[in-house]
């Protein structure tokens, strides 16, 4: 290779600051200037932008830069205008009159970069300005947009591919961070790149460390890990607008400054929050994954992925944002099962059955990831098509801390037989979720109208739990005894591997599945129950609300379609039984979500929970604060900045019990309350002689024995204010 010659350098140092190139970088630029076209495939952090942005220096005339996002246009040309590059954007963003005058500089040649949007450039009058601007080059950034196996899929980008007609001998050159080999081979056919030079650097971030975590009490997780960094700044993802802001605010209220960023906030509060973030006058800025593309602040410490990403191109995208700096980054992933149920649900909502198919094996790539045993560097590459060359990376959970690995042989060949007998039987595959529930005895409509019940591995597997065995099961397809589908009803096959792997009964080690540590405090109200039921409940409610026009709590309380979601109720009479139903809402919504539930019911087994008892214990131990619900926090907000409990009341539209209980669960996480706010001192020692005499647990027992002057919301809490005394 050609050593640098000055005409490169003194511009990459007098404008960039830099006095060598990355890898693959210098190769990229002198392609581009020679008229080539050119695919580059940099990871993140890796100097993509750097390969158009020089070039455009170097030679006469415009570069077009087709970009996605308005922050990653705002950031980067306010970056090249403080290195002194002319070098401008257009997009919805601006004013009238400061459009125009961009145009006009456009069109006098007083810029070398322009940013836009691929939609603002194929409007037929744009089209004809570009013409006349000395188009030198055109550089498709984020180029996996292109690709409907793209993490990021946009159809108007299919559109750039017209470039070519106008501008026949301009080059080309696309850039992105991830791309499989099927994307690569997507992006250079649909740009309708010629022969061009292609460059794929390796995605390896030895910087980075890969964490997955049991997921439990997430909140409670990423507050601690948070504390445990006080002076780092980092990203938390989230699945939803709605998370992104929950998490925001408890987080600024447990002294943690951090702003939400979404598409669903406007342009200005979005910009005012990454300003924020990147001056670093907020260290955690709680984002979907509207956040971070071309966002160049360095020094971001950490990505916390709060819920599961819907693929790995995504999930590497949004972790290589961390560490940019080359010092030592933290990606950590809370994993949950369930996270992956949720996905497969807004999966199957998705009308194009194309669309459906492709999330579906990248949703299960995902997890696949999320439970594998090995090394995650190694993992992350060998997705990307590169070989990792070290045994140990010294920089993920499962080199640092390896899982403990079992003789898994007799469940795999239960597992395995049970995939074969239902298909020996009915001559057809069903899903994973069937398989578990015939290995664990369940009854449900499937299992009935198959017949299942009369299967040899009917109930064989009552050894392990559910979610056991679905661990086992997805780990078997990560071997390659199992093959599953990706389409709409996915369904497990074995592979020629499985079938000799069960003829010959070869030994098989699985890993011991990472497990959430085991909580011995129960939350005051919490209530265990069928999460995937309880979610169809909610978006029942949702809609009998809005066709009412009344708030969701109006129809049913949380705690009432938790307890639906736990008791799964069948008759009026059960149904009767549920706390907050009378007889009007039994009448008016009893049959419906009964409906709902007997619904569920047929494609999903009945869970079965233990019998908990929901009073508090004599004495608990003191709790976190970081644990306290979302309303029991707005409640004990309004009671600190100094309301009357009749005024929360009124306002919250709830019950005096219900605030009464936020007040008490407050207490019990650390929140100092006067008890002189709610008893004069003869009853403070009236009630406490009660509870002396009859036991911290009877709370009935006490109200009787103070004849009823003393409600229970104000017993709960006195009660709670004793035991974190006593605690």
């Amino acid at each position: 290779m050609k050593s640098s010659t000055p005409e490169l350098l003194p511009l990459l140092k007098q404008y960039f600051g830099f006095t060598s190139f990355r890898p693959l970088q210098e190769e990229i630029i002198r392609d581009s200037l020679a008229g080539k076209d050119t695919f580059a495939l940099l990871p993140t952090g890796g100097g993509k932008s750097l390969c158009f942005q020089l070039p455009a220096l170097v030679r006469e005339g415009l570069t077009v830069v087709v970009s996605p996002l308005i922050a990653l246009m705002k950031d980067q040309v306010d970056a090249l205008q403080a290195g002194g590059v002319p070098a401008t954007f257009l997009n919805s963003s601006l004013a009238a009159g400061e459009g125009r005058q961009r145009l006009r500089g456009l069109h006098n040649g007083e810029f070398r970069l322009l940013y836009a949007a691929p939609e603002r450039l194929m409007l037929s009058g744009f089209l004809e300005d570009l013409q006349r601007w000395n188009v030198r080059l055109i550089a498709v950034d984020e180029a996996h947009c292109i690709s409907e196996w793209g993490h990021d899929f946009r159809p108007e980008y299919r559109q750039i591919a017209d470039l070519r007609k106008l501008f026949p001998n301009v080059p080309f050159m696309a850039l992105t961070a991830t791309a499989t080999g099927r994307v690569r081979e997507d992006i250079i056919s649909h740009l309708k790149l010629r022969e061009p030079s292609c460059y794929v650097a390796s995605f390896n971030r030895p910087n980075l460390t890969y964490r997955v975590i049991a997921k439990n009490k997430p909140y409670d997780q990423l507050l601690n890990f948070l504390r445990a960094r006080p002076k780092e700044s980092g990203i938390v993802y989230c699945m939803s607008r709605k998370s992104t802001e929950r998490v925001a605010a408890n987080l600024s209220e447990d002294g943690v400054k951090a702003k939400p960023y979404h598409a669903g906030l406007t342009p200005k509060e979005r910009s005012e929050h990454q300003e924020l973030f990147l001056r670093d006058d907020v260290r955690v800025i709680c984002a979907t994954i509207a956040f971070g593309m071309g966002i160049n602040k360095p020094n971001v410490r950490f990505v916390v992925h709060y819920d599961l990403p819907k693929n790995i191109e995504g999930y590497y995208q949004e972790t290589g944002r961390a560490g940019r700096d080359g010092l030592p980054g933290e990606c950590v992933l809370l994993f949950s099962a369930g996270d992956a149920v949720k996905q497969t649900m807004f999966i199957d909502e998705k009308p194009n059955p194309q669309e459906r198919q492709i999330a579906r094996e990248q949703l299960q790539q995902m997890v696949h990831y999320a439970e594998c045993a090995n090394c995650r560097h190694s993992e992350l590459l060998a997705y990307f098509g590169e070989k990792f060359g070290v045994p140990n990376c010294g920089a993920c959970d499962n080199c640092l801390s390896p899982r403990a690995t079992f003789d898994g042989t007799l469940a795999a060949q239960k597992f395995l037989s049970c995939v074969y007998r239902i298909r020996e039987k009915n001559g057809f595959g069903v899903g994973l979720n069937h398989v578990v529930e015939v290995l664990t005895g369940a009854s449900t409509e499937k299992i009935r109208k198959w017949d299942h019940a009369q299967l040899s591995t009917y109930g064989i597997g009552k050894e392990y739990s559910r979610p056991e065995w679905a661990a086992i099961g997805r780990e078997l397809v990560r071997l390659g005894f199992l093959r599953q589908t990706s389409e709409k009803f996915s369904v497990l096959e074995l592979t020629n591997e499985g079938r000799t792997a069960l003829k010959e009964r070869r030994k098989i080690t699985l890993t011991k599945p990472a497990v959430a540590p085991e909580t011995h405090v129960h939350h005051v109200g919490e209530i265990t129950c069928d999460e995937v039921l309880f979610e169809h409940l909610r978006a029942l409610r949702k809609k009998l609300a809005d066709e009412r026009d009344v708030p969701a709590y109006i129809i049913f309380s949380d705690v009432a379609l938790r307890q639906m979601a736990r008791n799964y109720p069948e008759s009026e009479r059960d149904f009767a039984r549920i706390s907050g139903i009378g007889e009007k809402k039994l009448r008016e919504f009893g049959d419906i979500f009964l409906g709902e539930i007997a619904a569920h019911l047929q494609t999903n087994a009945r869970q079965i929970f233990a019998d908990d008892s929901f009073t508090a214990p004599a004495a608990p131990p003191p709790l976190s604060r970081s644990s306290l619900g979302d309303s029991a926090r707005e409640t004990m907000r309004r009671f600190r900045s100094g309301q009357s409990i009749e005024q929360i009341v009124r306002e919250r539209q709830v019950t005096t019990g219900t605030i009464l209980g936020h007040i008490a669960e407050g207490i019990e996480r650390g929140e100092p309350v006067a008890m002189e706010k709610f008893f004069t001192a003869e009853e403070q020692k009236k009630v406490a002689a009660a509870f002396v005499r009859n036991g911290f647990g009877n709370l009935t027992a006490v109200f009787e024995s103070l004849g009823g002057k003393i409600d229970y919301g104000r017993l709960r809490v006195f009660r709670a204010a004793a035991n974190a005394r006593r605690g």
